[in-house]
């Protein structure tokens, strides 16, 4: 369990530790992550990482279960409007490549099949509501709501740094982007319309 820092120092210290670990399992995954290079990055020692996350996995698990919030919180879902939604989460899957490759060794290296999380720490309850009641005024396809929020989601990762066909970056043309989200919305809109 995460011990939350007291002071200001540690604060910083913490919040050092959380941003270059997360660049670290982003980029190498859990197993290929160093403590030795997020420590020095962090310019910190093993003992305060160990005494704020208590193993490397711990470490690694708050900065998933982070992410999972911070997505849920700046990309809310609007099920009424599922095409926005999507392209809400490409632009945060621009802004933020890390979340997509947390959630990627996540599943190759612990979750090869079935949810990413356990069910008490799975965030979709609202989601799911929110889709089934859409469902319940006709705004929405009939259908499981798990599998359609499944749907929506895969294909705003369409161009996500996990695509197995192109990975896009908040680099590339504001245009490319805009071609990019108004194909999503229309191919969302399409795949969710009622029946």
């Amino acid at each position: 369990m995460t011990e939350e820092p007291l002071t200001a120092r540690g604060a910083a210290t913490y919040r050092r530790m959380i941003e270059v670990a997360t660049r670290e399992f982003a980029e190498h995954g859990i197993a290929g992550a160093r403590v030795e290079r997020i420590v020095a990055g962090a310019r910190t020692n093993k003992a305060q990482l160990y005494a704020y996350f208590g193993s490397k996995e711990g470490l690694f698990d708050a900065i998933f279960f982070g992410s999972l919030e911070r997505i849920v919180n700046v990309a809310p879902i609007d099920a009424t409007d599922l095409a926005d939604w999507a392209v809400r989460l490409y632009d945060e899957y621009l802004r933020s490549p890390d979340l997509i490759r947390l959630a990627t060794w996540a599943r190759l290296e612990r979750r090869p099949a079935g949810h990413l999380v356990d069910d008490p720490d799975r965030l979709d309850d609202v989601k799911l509501r929110a889709i089934a009641e859409a469902q319940t005024a006709g705004l929405v396809r009939t259908g499981d709501p798990f599998d359609l929020m499944a749907l929506v989601i895969a294909m705003s990762m369409a161009w996500s740094p996990v695509s197995n066909v192109y990975a896009a970056t908040a680099d590339e043309p504001a245009e490319l982007h805009e071609r990019r989200r108004a194909l999503l919305r229309d191919s969302v809109r399409r795949a969710v319309a009622p029946d």
